[in-house]
């Protein structure tokens, strides 16, 4: 008996929106550029699909993904935005998390470093694919990168209204999506400062 492959599969199994990508996102905030979008399970599917052809990047800070949870099948962990223990947000009750000036030549080194050049999909995903998907691959744009996509559901999806243990991320995303998970990170992969 012969199998489709898993993206084809998976496309016929969730309808037309997985043969093209999760929809566009309605909030402007969270458009690209490229207006390519997947949703969690659609770029497990990708990856798995193309593998090597295809780098998969979370861009979630380290110590988040510490605690949250981590996907082995991402390629590299290159955060757009990092925790300076420093500084305290004057806007709400966490410590200041500012912008990698790293981010897209971190970006582009992982992705020398699977033999691609920019003209390669690049998967980026976020914990919930609002406040850094978006903004990270705008960080992308005039740099040379051909094919951007964002994951719109990130890594632990969304908050449910109905939820009664509201706010844990119960919906959609990664995790929620039966995908490859777990507390163990790959010290080859994850993003380790400098300084």
């Amino acid at each position: 008996m012969k199998t489709l492959p898993l993206a084809m599969a998976l496309a016929i199994a969730l309808g037309s929106a997985a043969a093209h990508g999760a929809p566009e996102p309605k909030d402007p905030k969270k458009q690209t550029p490229w207006g390519l979008y997947l949703t969690a399970a659609e770029a497990a599917a990708m990856k798995k699909d193309k593998g090597k052809e295809v780098l998969f990047v979370d861009v979630r800070e380290p110590v988040e993904i510490m605690f949250t949870g981590y996907t082995d099948m991402i390629d590299a962990n290159v955060p757009y935005l990092l925790v300076n223990p420093a500084k305290w947000n004057p806007k709400k009750p966490v410590l200041m998390m500012e912008k990698n000036p790293d981010f897209a030549a971190g970006v582009e080194k992982a992705l020398k470093a699977q033999g691609l050049d920019k003209s390669a999909p690049v998967i980026l995903m976020c914990r919930s694919g609002g406040t850094r998907g978006a903004p990270s691959a705008k960080a992308l744009d005039g740099k040379g990168f051909e094919k951007v996509y964002v994951v719109v559901d990130g890594f632990e999806g969304s908050s449910s209204k109905e939820n009664p243990d509201a706010p844990w991320r119960s919906v959609n995303g990664w995790k929620n999506a039966g995908l490859p998970w777990s507390y163990k990170l790959n010290p080859d992969k994850v993003h380790l400062r400098k300084d």
